[in-house]
């Protein structure tokens, strides 16, 4: 058999691959079992023990009084003016991690709806891997225990039903940044040919966390480094490989049939990032 060349996209191997497991990877709650009983997550793909350690892989967030602190403050003031608009108004529903409203995050960058009915082995891969990249923040956060930017500065955040809960959580790195990043990693490889729009929307959905005011941009930027570790180490998982490969074969076959995602939203997501693209972070 002839060697694979090395320019050929991890999803196109993956793909290829798929004949060569018997891994059936599962693509509901039940089969998957839930990361808690009755918090409706299911558990990740990787052991506790397999997860990047946030503790070592980050430096520690910026000083009062710093530099880095200033700027901080600056991208604060920058990006929550922009609360009261449109890009406020995505950026509330970025806050949404719980599915199935989730699951249109990224449909618009993919191209297809995503969903547990139109691409059930997508839809499990986002939840399993929120779990996986989320918990995977907690080791530094707890750490530091860093006061959130709308505490310090006595406002509210874009998603206010959950300021009580954020005010007790660390905010460096940012857990939803971290998500988002490794979302569209994932679905790069999933759907190679528009890995752009992905990861640009990868990007501006980690920039959410600063426009509601729920996160600095040292947290973002943080996020983003624990989202990519975490993308990394999920290929050392024998069913998360197969249940991308199953992703790719589901949106190809979603394009095939036509599943698209809804126009009017498209465009209006469209337009609310143009607000934030010159923007830090």
């Amino acid at each position: 058999m002839s060697k694979l060349p090395l320019w050929l996209p991890l999803a196109a191997v993956a793909v290829l691959c798929t004949a060569c497991t018997t891994v059936q990877p599962p693509t509901t709650l039940e089969q998957v079992g839930e990361f808690k009983p009755g918090a409706g997550y299911p558990k990740g793909y990787l052991p506790m023990a397999e997860l990047p350690d946030s503790l070592a892989l980050l430096p520690a967030p910026p000083a009062a009084g710093s530099a880095a602190q200033a700027s901080d403050d600056e991208s604060y003031r920058a990006l929550t003016a922009l609360k009261s608009g449109p890009r406020g108004e995505l950026a509330a529903r970025d806050a949404e991690l719980r599915f199935p409203a989730a699951a249109s995050t990224f449909s618009c960058a993919l191209g297809v709806d995503i969903s547990e009915q139109a691409t059930p082995h997508l839809h499990m891969l986002l939840r399993r891997m929120l779990m996986d990249t989320g918990v995977a923040t907690y080791k530094a956060k707890n750490h530091y225990q860093r006061t959130r930017p709308f505490v310090v500065f006595k406002e509210s955040t874009c998603f206010p039903k959950d300021d009580a809960k954020l005010v007790n959580d660390g905010s460096y790195p940012s857990g939803h940044s971290a998500i988002g990043w490794a979302w569209a990693l994932a679905l790069s490889e999933v759907a190679p040919d528009r890995s752009n729009a992905l990861l640009q929307r990868g990007r501006a959905f980690s920039q959410s966390r600063a426009v509601c005011g729920a996160h600095w941009k040292s947290d973002v930027e943080a996020g983003r480094l624990m989202g990519s570790a975490v993308a990394a180490s999920l290929h050392n998982s024998e069913v998360f490989r197969a249940q991308l490969a199953r992703a790719s074969q589901e949106v190809a076959r979603a394009r095939a049939q036509g599943v698209k995602p809804d126009e009017a939203a498209c465009a209006a997501e469209k337009e609310a990032l143009g607000a934030t693209a010159p923007l830090a972070p």
